[in-house]
């Protein structure tokens, strides 16, 4: 297929990679030109802008960080909007809210274009390993033709329902994660206070009920004391604002998720949204010097 890819990222290049290296031809455009370099190296072809991105695939690729981003290479000037051809599609993988996805795919639809939103989970690790999890909302219709594109870069394709839908799916996962990473932040804190080995405390905990890949990666950073990032804080940030003005506009009690929203934003404000989310362990350190 004619493919664009927009958003080359840590997640977004090894994606786009993966779909140039199992024979599709790709345009693909940057914000920093120094992040297409190693994309033309491999063979595919450079672009001005979203638009002449759009006007040479039938399909483009956006991941990126942020609703205005999104909404902004789609319609904004030099957008999508302005080289796609009626019958393309836009598959939105960045996370982003529920509500501009669905505002974005009726916009789509009033063009003869299918959107899908398709944001994934797995991190890094997973994109490189193309075993990330895909949720996706849409028609279905639109999903069995890019299935097989999707089958390039996931382990886990799952359909979660109509537009915005996938934008759910992942706001609830990144909820369960970050919660998670959290209570691994209070167990080390609570291990440390007490005098005790937090690497043996992380150890009794991983071969009990409470193990989980979540306090095998994340409780290990913090008993190393390994806070560079595997996914910026400052993304979990941004998320979890998404998934919190959502919980609001929908009158939905989410109060473990209003705790750990507070977390986050005492990170953001000591200064280490660039670290990763493990720096939630230094912030309850923090709170009690």
């Amino acid at each position: 297929m004619r493919l664009g890819f927009i958003g080359l990222g840590a997640m977004g290049q090894p994606m786009a990679l993966r779909l140039l290296r199992a024979g599709h031809s790709l345009s693909v455009w940057a914000r920093r030109p120094e992040r297409l370099q190693a994309l033309i190296e491999a063979g595919a072809r450079g672009c001005r802008n979203p638009a002449e991105v759009a006007a040479s695939a039938e399909l483009v690729f956006t991941m990126v960080t942020a609703d205005a981003d999104v909404a902004g290479i789609a319609f904004g000037p030099g957008g999508l909007i302005h080289g796609f051809a009626p019958g393309g599609i836009h598959v939105d993988m960045s996370t982003i809210s529920a509500q501009t996805t669905r505002a974005l795919a009726q916009r789509w639809a009033q063009r003869g274009i299918a959107m899908l939103d398709a944001p994934v989970s797995g991190g890094v690790v997973a994109a490189n390993s193309a075993k990330l999890a895909i949720m996706v909302g849409g028609e279905a219709r639109t999903l069995a033709r890019v299935l097989p594109l999707f089958e390039i870069l996931g382990a886990t394709i799952v359909h979660v329902g109509g537009n915005g839908a996938g934008q759910v799916a992942k706001a609830c996962n990144q909820m369960v994660m970050v919660a998670a990473i959290e209570a691994c932040a209070e167990a080390m804190r609570l291990a440390a206070a007490s005098g005790v080995a937090v690497e043996r405390v992380l150890r009794a905990v991983l071969a009990g009920a409470a193990g989980s890949r979540v306090l095998e990666v994340f409780g290990a950073r913090m008993a190393t004391r390994d806070f560079a990032a595997g996914v910026e804080a400052r993304l979990h940030h941004k998320d979890f604002g998404i998934l919190m003005n959502e919980a609001q506009r929908l009158a939905c009690p989410l109060p473990v998720a209003g705790q750990v929203a507070q977390q986050l934003n005492a990170l953001m404000a000591l200064g280490w949204g660039g670290e990763d989310s493990a720096s939630l362990l230094k912030v309850l350190e923090a709170a009690h010097v």
